[in-house]
């Protein structure tokens, strides 16, 4: 299922658009809801954003009142509403859950895409030299950094050892260093939810998913709950250059995000979180499939870690934030030819689930293909005053 258990369980919050003809105020727009034994209700009269929610601490209290919500529709009927072939637009559908939170992400976290990142850079961006490079560097380093604790006396020696070999990175040190790579991956509301197409750029030849957990944050730098994403990557752009990350990160619809937030309640905590098991499967139209499953135990930094990173002292989001934790694994599985791995084909069915996060589903397309983003902050802003 999409929402696990059809939302029996859990604190399910996301975003709908919401056509005149279903919104209690007659004005259609992005309205916050939540999720509940199957049925979508709407908090739009007590939150504006989802941004708004995550930081209001008696928002637990109020998600208790459901016998005084109005219902938007039936989740599944909505769910199926929102994949971008059945969409139907005087009907609610499915929007990213965040809104105006800052989107951050963290790189190479995990030691599978640690690795891929320091093959991109030393194959400057041609997929078909990565294959020698991967078999040379697994010779020579092997696989398991994952007993080095990042920023430990032993990864110091571990980064002179490399050294003195010629190989270290710039990406090593972010994973292994004392510094977690962070940077903005996309805008606030710029992200595309369960169902829509994300964007690849049309002369990109080496690219790939990333899935992640993402996790939601409030301004005073508190993880309250948690959902998938798509840190959709351009390896070549980035293999050529890391001045190109904003090229190889931040396109149209290069962001996917949902379905919904799960907040933490007795049913679903932290420690859940540290231990889920996380599935992506790609279908193309041309036969190819593939099918992996990675631990976030694995991660080499907590996320709860990664977020005092983020937020602090030294920096604020007063709307909050969600965070990309970093992608488990890189595909590398050949499809084109034999040596040189992965990349998307544009009609590639990208499905990333878990069992308590739920499943975020989305098709492959070139960036300028895709509906162009047009709802930015100001549109925002301009409904918010037509609604009061």
């Amino acid at each position: 299922m999409i929402i696990p258990n059809n939302a029996k369980d859990g604190i399910w919050i996301g975003r709908c658009f919401v056509p005149s003809s279903n919104s209690y105020n007659n004005i259609a727009g992005p309205h916050v809801v939540m999720a509940k034994d199957g049925k979508v209700y709407d908090l739009s009269p007590f939150y504006d954003a989802t941004a708004e929610l995550i930081n209001c601490p008696d928002f637990p209290q109020i998600l208790k009142k459901t016998h005084t919500l109005d219902s938007i529709g039936n989740l599944e009927d909505i769910i199926q509403n929102s994949i971008y072939t059945n969409k139907d637009e005087n009907v609610p559908y499915f929007l990213a859950p965040n809104d105006l939170q800052a989107i951050k992400a963290c790189g190479v976290t995990f030691i599978d895409s640690l690795l891929e990142r320091v093959i991109e850079e030393k194959a400057q961006g041609n997929p078909e030299k990565a294959f020698e490079i991967r078999e040379t560097l697994i010779k020579k380093i092997g696989t398991d950094l994952s007993k080095i604790v990042p920023g430990s006396e032993a990864a110091e020696l571990l980064k002179i050892e490399l050294q003195n070999q010629g190989i270290w990175s710039q990406y090593l040190e972010v994973g292994i260093g004392k510094d977690a790579e962070i940077f903005t991956k996309s805008q606030p509301l710029s992200a595309v939810g369960y169902g829509a197409q994300v964007g690849v750029l049309e002369d990109s030849n080496w690219n790939n998913p990333e899935p992640e957990v993402v996790l939601v944050v409030n301004n005073n730098g508190q993880i309250i709950g948690a959902t998938l994403g798509n840190d959709v990557n351009l390896r070549d752009y980035e293999g050529r250059s890391a001045l190109l990350l904003g090229e190889a990160k931040d396109q149209n619809g290069s962001c996917a995000i949902g379905p919904m937030f799960r907040l933490f309640d007795e049913s679903f905590t932290l420690s859940t979180l540290e231990n889920e098991i996380i599935d992506i499967e790609i279908s193309g139209t041309d036969a190819f499939h593939l099918k992996q499953s990675s631990h976030m135990s694995k991660i080499s930094r907590s996320p709860q870690k990664l977020v005092n990173q983020a937020i602090g002292k030294n920096h604020q989001y007063p709307d909050g934030l969600v965070l990309f934790c970093g992608t488990m694994f890189a595909p590398t599985k050949d499809r084109n030819a034999k040596g040189q791995g992965f990349t998307h084909h544009i009609g590639d069915a990208v499905t990333i689930r878990s069992k308590h996060l739920g499943t975020l589903q989305n098709w492959v397309n070139h960036c300028h293909q895709i509906p162009k983003w047009e709802y930015g902050t100001l549109e925002f802003i301009k409904y918010l005053k037509s609604r009061r």
